[in-house]
């Protein structure tokens, strides 16, 4: 049975047999069986066929509803005894928002110095991908904004607020101030994240409310493109504190807080809402308890 809700999951989820068998190291005509005999079995038509997949039923729907819970909880089961036999082991899958990529090492360096057996995968993804990657089980935990857009059915362990700086060089119009409004900063050219990213649309919010029309010089998905072009002194960006402490600035570019209004988001772990959760995402949430408090000192 628990296979045949796996096929169920990835068929919802690559909305093609082919893909999906693919996923799951199948062949087509074994997926497409076994999703026929899960049928058969709960009497009610899961998948909507023509000649490929068109779509789930509403049963379907809420089939799929249940066998995430039901494969979470037998993948859980499975670590939880063999963690109890050899010690936790394994590997966490770990997606996170660009611009906390920087500070993953203060969580994952001692958690493997406590369980060395673990290895991890870390992925940079969006805020909204990563919710759907935690729903689809197709990864353990996530770091994310936790207050500003919905998060859905998670535990969530904050871990520090992210506060704005505007980087520039030292010789530009704002370069030699102590501080600047966000008035000012809505006043320049910036490179910014891409607009998918939750950090652009927190960044965009902010700049409008000051009177600004936000039009990028420069975007980008990935957080060390903005930084390296800043580092050039030829460009400015809006960049969280935490990032900027991780990867530096020359002696020709300052990190400016921007203030009026001083706001901050807060960024935290997140977890599948499932209890008893597995014993490794379980050491990460101890980790990440044991973190915060040093992280946003």
């Amino acid at each position: 049975m628990i296979d045949k809700l796996e096929y169920l999951m990835a068929l919802a989820r690559e909305e093609h047999f082919g893909r999906a068998a693919e996923v799951c190291g199948v062949t087509q005509p074994t997926l497409s069986a076994g999703i026929k005999q899960l049928e058969s079995s709960l009497g009610v038509l899961l998948v909507q066929r023509g000649s490929r997949f068109i779509a789930l039923t509403p049963e379907g729907e809420r089939t799929l509803d249940w066998a995430r819970r039901i494969v979470g909880d037998s993948r859980s089961l499975r670590q939880e005894i063999k963690a109890l036999t050899y010690g936790l082991s394994g590997r966490l899958q770990i997606a996170v928002i660009p611009t906390a990529l920087a500070m993953v090492s203060a969580l994952t360096t001692p958690y493997r110095t406590r369980h060395p057996n673990v290895r991890f995968t870390i992925l940079s993804k969006t805020s909204i991908e990563i919710l759907e990657l935690l729903e689809n089980l197709e990864i353990d935990a996530g770091i994310t904004y936790l207050d500003n857009e919905p998060l859905g059915r998670v535990n969530a362990v904050p871990l520090y607020q992210e506060r704005y700086q505007l980087i520039t060089a030292k010789d530009s119009p704002l370069g030699n101030r102590a501080k600047v409004t966000w008035a000012e900063v809505a006043q320049i050219p910036l490179c910014l994240l891409t607009p998918d990213m939750q950090n652009r649309r927190i960044i965009e919010q902010l700049l409008r409310a000051a009177g600004g029309d936000p039009q990028p010089t420069l975007e980008s998905n990935v957080m060390i493109v903005l930084f390296a072009h800043v580092r050039t002194g030829k460009w400015a960006s809006v960049i969280p504190q935490k990032v900027v402490e991780t990867l530096g600035l020359t002696d020709e570019i300052r990190a400016i807080p921007i203030g009026e209004p001083d706001v901050s988001y807060t960024v935290g772990l997140v977890v599948p809402q499932r209890e008893p959760t597995t014993p490794l995402v379980a050491a990460l949430v101890s980790e990440a308890r044991r973190l915060a408090p040093k992280l946003d000192s």
